[in-house]
């Protein structure tokens, strides 16, 4: 009895389903990767999104309830952008680079966390996600909510006021805007004062 050799045409549909899986997944990946250094650009993206969502929460008068765990959950992710990668109390007792303590210590770049380009993709899958589930009434879950607004607002007045007394009580600053520059002007006065020294 002869068998048949497997073709191309003989895949099975779950190994088809698969590849094609895998293909697009590969793909999405190469898009975001390639997005990577175009910050202001997925920012102006994200800000599309999410006014889309606002605009139909605003349309439809409801799904209160999803704004609200949506602000949750961008709280959350807005603490770990914020606070550093290693905890400073357990940074003296690390061997690793530490945060500099004297304005004559070598630069050292804040750390994040959660890095910017995760907390841009988290932040807006969240809005694409709150938005589909607007198109599902079973999420549309009535609520007062200016009790939700006035919880959020605590949550949020509660935890930047932590998060603002640990940045003030371990002296660091989340935002780094690079290296430090040095004025061309005083390396060169320095220079010429070397020269006719000579």
């Amino acid at each position: 009895m002869e068998t048949a050799p497997v073709g191309v045409d003989d895949v099975s549909p779950a190994t088809a389903i698969s590849r094609w899986s895998f293909r697009v997944s590969q793909r999405y990946q190469h898009l975001l990767d390639k997005s990577t250094p175009y910050v202001l650009h997925r920012w102006i993206a994200f800000l599309m999104v999410a006014s889309v969502y606002v605009l139909r929460v605003y349309v439809v008068q409801g799904f209160y309830i999803v704004s609200y765990g949506l602000g949750i959950y961008i709280l959350n992710l807005l603490i770990g952008f914020l606070s550093p990668q290693v905890e400073p109390e357990i940074q003296g007792l690390s061997e690793g680079p530490t945060l500099p303590t004297r304005g004559s210590d070598e630069f050292r770049p804040f750390v994040r966390r959660l890095p910017e380009f995760k907390f841009w993709y988290s932040i807006t899958k969240a809005f694409c996600i709150a938005f589909v589930m607007t198109f599902f009434s079973a999420f549309d879950v009535p609520v007062f909510w200016p009790i939700l607004l006035f919880y959020w607002l605590s949550l949020f007045i509660l935890t930047m006021r932590r998060q603002i007394t640990h940045m003030i009580k371990y002296k660091y600053v989340p935002f780094s805007l690079g290296k430090q520059r040095y004025d061309g002007k005083r390396a060169s006065s320095t220079e010429s004062m070397n020269l006719s020294k000579d």
